[in-house]
């Protein structure tokens, strides 16, 4: 995205919230660049040995890894007795402590409504990922990631132990280049858009 550089321009985080949210509902080619991203990701999980993904419901223009996720719980030793079959949740908010858990999602599941108006799985299972793919509103340099300002996975990451590998998925144009992290941040550990892996903290 281009904005300004001047310090004194730029737009405060909730400003850029919102531009990035307007720019990313408004993208004319968005369902190809979802279809690049959904070959993106199924390639990238072809390299990791993960079991159990923890994901998000699409809302507001972003990717839904959802297909791709499907996709690859039909990989490798499912239903086949050669390895542990695999799995994906997602999240389900503690009101109590504002963290997330993660509760296995399969398609035709029994969803119902969180308080946010956000599909979450009914009655199905606890999981306990290994990998968490985290959705950006925007991104910066070293993984920073910009979120809705909720700060539930900044929250939900700091308790987890161990700690999942998190890769945030986003468009290219979420990319803001002077972005700037706070205290309670935690960086992403690898970065997925349309063009590939935009970072990663193993290269």
């Amino acid at each position: 995205m281009t904005l300004p550089y001047d310090p004194m321009s730029r737009p405060d985080k909730a400003q850029l919230r919102r531009m990035l949210q307007a720019e990313r509902q408004s993208l004319t080619d968005r369902l190809e660049r979802a279809e690049q991203l959904q070959g993106v990701l199924r390639v990238w999980l072809t390299q990791r040995e993960d079991v159990t993904i923890g994901a998000y419901w699409a809302i507001k223009g972003e990717f839904d890894p959802l297909p791709s996720l499907h996709r690859w719980t039909e990989g490798a030793g499912h239903g086949t007795g050669e390895g542990p079959p695999r799995r994906i949740g997602l999240p389900v908010m503690n009101r109590q402590t504002k963290q997330l858990r993660f509760h296995q999602w399969y398609p035709g599941c029994p969803m119902e409504e969180d308080a946010y108006d956000i599909p979450k799985p009914k009655g199905t299972d606890l999981v306990m990922p290994t990998l968490l793919l985290v959705p950006c509103v925007g991104f910066g340099p070293k993984g920073l990631r910009l979120g809705y300002g909720g700060g539930f996975y900044d929250r939900t990451l700091a308790a987890l132990e161990p700690r999942p590998f998190t890769v945030g998925i986003g468009y290219r144009h979420g990319y803001i280049d002077w972005l700037e992290g706070e205290p309670h941040d935690i960086p992403l550990d690898a970065m997925l858009t349309e063009d590939g892996v935009a970072w990663s903290r193993e290269d």
